[in-house]
């Protein structure tokens, strides 16, 4: 699930992954490799990160002053981006905790109600989500933000009339590449993908110095589009072309890989996501490309142990963000399609993306219980769905 822009939309998801030594320790027995050489994970370097160098002076004042609500908006801001580029989840939990003082209150400030309303997005709590968003919206009606997150969780929740109705006021409100693209989207998931990939486009080439992370959101969904219409080498491209921007993003790189997948190029994939292997859905990815090699590479089997140590850990917290990424693992790799329908069916009640629809098709078919599969077939009928996968 890509979340809302600009602190960045990135869907569907992707959010609230665990470090591996803490989620290996949910089994009750740690995986301890044979070779004392093999790398388990490559760390990213952060002591000279201005980034974080930012976010840690941000921190300090703001243990100063801890009822600053705008010093903590903007550290708990800069702390979502970073949860979400690095597939960090460390960092939404401290965005969280900077909200603590506002974060029952039934009327804070709306900055602070927006953000609330983005966490709470990102832990699939749409409904509350939605009803933050709404009260933020009463307060201050032209606040860009809420209206584009609106839109965005309403597009995941498949409802893509209302979706369309929040776009509206992006025109006036964000004009330019945010609102053409908040828009382009909903139009590319329900009967018009044609149109939609087209206005993508033609408002790529005419926002030339819109931000880099607004080109790679475009660029992304212009991505999945053309995959959806068959069209994987104007996918590729696009991909290439968002990944050329060097704006950090796990949903991005996830997004190609499949695409990898899909076209038959694990070895690809396994060069792209080698050292990418903290976040669970990229993790999920790499073991699924490891897996269709043969031989398949040393470092299968413990990605396969990691990636069951790290859901079995998400149950025992009460986290199902991942059902889907879990449905796809038990499906593919453990060979489960009783277990991967149980999951895609209890995906499908929260969310209603493609990727939703094809595992919930998927596992019913290969667990032979086609009727299973009969609301995401209707959601795809309803919606005039676009995608060759699909069909």
């Amino acid at each position: 699930m890509r979340l809302s822009f600009p602190t960045k939309p990135v869907k569907n998801g992707a959010l609230f992954l665990v470090l591996f030594f803490a989620t290996e320790l949910a089994r009750g027995a740690a995986y301890v490799p044979k070779d004392p050489s093999q790398v388990l994970e490559t760390l990213r370097a952060t002591a000279f990160d201005p980034t974080v160098h930012e976010i840690r002076q941000l921190r300090t004042q703001l243990d100063a002053n801890p009822t600053n609500v705008t010093l903590a908006c903007e550290f708990a801001r800069r702390c979502i981006e970073r949860s979400r580029s690095e597939a960090d989840p460390r960092y939404l939990g401290r965005a969280q905790a900077a909200l603590a003082p506002w974060w029952n209150s039934a009327r804070p400030p709306v900055n602070a109600l927006v953000l609330r309303a983005t966490i709470k997005q990102s832990q699939h709590e749409f409904t509350n989500s939605l009803a933050d968003l709404d009260l933020a919206i009463r307060l201050e009606p032209r606040n860009a933000q809420a209206w584009l997150t609106r839109a965005t969780i309403l597009t995941v929740l498949g409802n893509y009339a209302a979706a369309r109705k929040s776009c509206l006021p992006l025109a006036q409100l964000a004009p330019g590449l945010i609102a053409i693209t908040a828009a382009a989207n909903v139009a590319c998931l329900s009967g018009e993908a044609e149109l939609g990939s087209r206005l993508l486009r033609s408002a790529l080439d005419g926002n030339p110095s819109a931000s880099a992370s607004e080109k790679l959101w475009a660029l992304t969904l212009l991505a999945e589009t053309y995959e959806r219409l068959g069209k994987h080498s104007d996918a590729e491209t696009c991909f290439k072309s968002a990944m050329a921007l060097e704006q950090p993003d796990p949903y991005l790189l996830g997004a190609y890989c499949d695409l990898l997948l899909e076209e038959g190029r694990p070895g690809e994939v396994v060069e792209l996501l080698k050292n990418e292997t903290r976040a669970d859905g990229l993790l999920l990815r790499l073991t699924l490309a490891e897996a269709a090699m043969a031989p398949r590479p040393a470092g299968f089997q413990a990605h396969e142990d990691s990636l069951a140590a790290r859901f079995e850990a998400g149950h025992l917290r009460g986290d199902f963000v991942h059902q889907r990424e879990e449905a796809r693992f038990q499906l593919i790799l453990l060979h489960n399609p009783e277990e991967a329908l149980r999951l895609a069916e209890a995906n499908w009640r929260v969310q209603h993306e493609p990727a939703d629809a094809r595992i919930l098709l998927e596992a019913a078919r290969a667990a032979g219980k086609a009727e299973s599969a009969l609301p995401a077939v209707t959601f795809a009928q309803t919606n005039k769905l676009e995608d060759i996968a699909l069909k």
